[in-house]
């Protein structure tokens, strides 16, 4: 591997022009690394939702130019423009702006009992004064600053990463004069990054053709674009171009026929302020895209074209493997099922939203939330027939009638459900082993594999869980509580538990014991070494904490203890006294992990 493949995920830190905090752009290929989301493989990392928001910085821009609605970049937050014009008892003219963050202003457009606009939120407005304000660059002038133009020492000191502590370290360029020779050749450019330049404008779109011949991907994140006519002169330019990032360039809703589309397999349109009926009118202008991220939109709902309402959906999308709704405000399962029959639709990405139940949609019976994966209407292919991956973290589940849907879903294998109701662990939620015991086919779940080892032992501690707490014989209700459990229970062979006719001996007791690992993990125990104990299953919490002092001489000390499960993220807390080894479901082998309480 060569110098600029071996540092190339640190290069480009002298042409962002900002100080990144762990935000490392690459501009030659944007597949680098591990990113906050596996499934986004394909996108820059500008483009991706941060898993812990403080830790990810961009810089703020302004939006507006000397017309209203237009748009200009001095280096400030988000904008709009909603005013040019005198104010009462000032001299000069104002331009009013409504900041894309509700925080960022002083007012609603109104000042002293006189409305100059209308903002949308109480607090998102203000005017300022044009002296302030830039008219922006082109796009040819942005790909020059960029790729062509010399850092300066200012811009230089400021390339740095925050440590754990959060200190500075500067970030030293390895291979620096190599790599910016190969970027001033723009011929050989197959994929760039002009994020966050405060671009407003096209420029010549010959000289677009004639700078970057073989673009295949662009990043224009965070400018200042916003005509659809403006995109469709620029991917017309680009005839290789097959990647196109529009994240947070506010576009206007003035769609136009965009012939030029037809070549992008990859669309990137977060923080777009894109309405799905938009959606419907340029999806007969993307017959090759393969992935359509719309995230941080406020979708609520996924609707025909007010011109066709009788027209699926999902036609026109026949390509589509990818779709991101991540960070919107779908709070209803029936909008999902309009995409159910998407028919090559492999991921689809729902986090950050507000669904709080999922069913399998009937076939035979459109708009029924039965579930019937026997029966099929004539010509009417199965719902999500083809989806893997189904994204569902960070919404409001809190039923296991939801979860056990899952299994309907013919080639579902890979699911997140983290930061739910119906997994929060605190408020009663269920455990990891319940989820891959319930969900028969996942393979990945909360984005950690799911091996052979833990899917057998997850299935056979949820079964003795199960037949621990039956409070039921019939076999009907059993099997409404939890759909699997007699299958489970024939596949792993466990027989029902049978009173002893006689006084039990000590083989037929030892051979009831559970042995587990015991570990101090507290500050002021984690020195005494493991110990390995067999027990009887029907040991309670409370009990095993009285032992655990006898065990480590921790007279005194008041302890907590976890079940350490594989896979999990996170042990889970034993914190009832009264329940027993056997009431939690938990197995020989196990280790329970001893610390302190605060």
């Amino acid at each position: 591997m060569n110098l600029l493949q071996n540092n190339i995920h640190i290069l480009t830190l002298a042409v962002t022009r900002y100080p990144l905090h762990l935000q490392i752009k690459n501009p030659f290929n944007y597949r680098v690394g591990s990113t906050p989301h596996s499934h986004l493989h394909s996108l820059p990392p500008s483009s991706l939702p941060p898993q812990n928001p403080h830790k990810w910085r961009t810089p703020k821009r302004q939006r507006f130019e000397y017309r209203a609605g237009g748009s200009t970049s001095p280096e400030t937050p988000q904008n709009r423009q909603r005013y040019i014009g005198p104010v009462t008892g000032h001299q000069g003219v104002w331009i009013g702006v409504d900041w894309d963050d509700g925080d960022d202003g002083k007012h609603n457009g109104s000042v002293n009992g006189t409305r100059y606009f209308t903002t949308r939120s109480d607090k998102s407005g203000s005017l300022v004064r044009s002296k302030n304000l830039s008219a922006g660059i082109s796009f040819v002038e942005g790909l020059r600053v960029r790729y062509r133009s010399d850092s300066t020492k200012e811009e230089e000191d400021e390339m740095y990463v925050l440590s754990t502590s959060n200190k500075r370290v500067s970030v030293q360029l390895v291979g620096r004069n190599k790599v910016e020779e190969k970027l001033k050749n723009f011929e050989e450019l197959v994929a760039a990054s002009v994020s966050y330049l405060g671009i407003s404008s096209i420029g010549s779109a010959s000289e677009i053709k004639s700078l970057v011949p073989n673009l295949k991907e662009l990043d224009l994140t965070g400018n200042l674009l916003s005509k659809w006519q403006d995109i469709d002169i620029i991917v017309e330019a680009l005839p290789a171009l097959e990647v196109l990032n529009l994240t947070n360039n506010l576009m206007e809703h003035d769609l136009t026929e965009l012939p030029s589309l037809k070549r992008i397999r990859i669309l990137v349109l977060n923080n777009c302020s894109i309405t799905w009926k938009e959606v419907e009118g340029f999806k007969q202008w993307l017959p090759s895209v393969e992935e359509l991220h719309l995230m941080a939109n406020q979708l609520r709902e996924i609707t025909p074209a007010p011109s066709a309402p009788n027209i699926s959906t999902t036609q026109n999308f026949d390509s589509l493997r990818l779709l991101n709704l991540e960070d919107n405000c779908i709070n209803s399962w029936d909008e999902i099922v309009k995409l159910s029959h998407l028919k090559r639709l492999e991921q689809l990405h729902l986090n950050k939203n507000k669904l709080k139940h999922i069913f399998f949609p009937a076939v035979n019976h459109s708009g029924s939330k039965l579930v019937n994966t026997d029966k099929r209407q004539d010509g009417c292919s199965m719902p999500f027939g083809s989806l893997q991956c189904l994204l569902l973290g960070c919404n409001e589940i809190d039923d296991l009638l939801s979860i056990d849907s899952l299994n309907f879903f013919p080639s579902l294998v890979d699911i997140r459900l983290s930061d739910n109701p119906i997994v929060d662990q605190a408020k009663g939620g269920i455990p990891r082993f319940v989820l891959i015991a319930r969900l028969a086919k996942v393979k990945i779940l909360n984005g950690s594999e799911v091996s052979p080892r833990e899917r057998k032992e997850s299935e056979i501690r949820y079964v003795r869980l199960v037949m621990a707490k039956l409070q039921s014989d019939d076999p009907q209700e059993i099997k409404r509580l939890h759909p699997r459990f007699f299958e489970l229970k024939v596949l792993h062979g466990i027989e029902d538990e049978k009173p002893s006719n006689g006084p039990a001996g000590p083989q037929k007791m030892a051979s009831g014991l559970l042995c587990m690992t015991l570990k101090c993990v507290g500050a002021s125990i984690a020195e005494k070494s493991p110990l390995t104990k067999k027990l009887p299953p029907t040991t309670t919490v409370g009990k095993l904490k009285v032992l655990c002092e006898s065990f480590f001489k921790l007279k005194g000390m008041k302890l907590r203890l976890f079940v350490e499960e594989e896979g999990s993220p996170l042990p889970q807390l034993l914190d009832d006294d009264m329940a027993t080894l056997i009431d939690l479901g938990i197995t020989s082998g196990s280790t329970i992990l001893l610390d302190e309480e605060s």
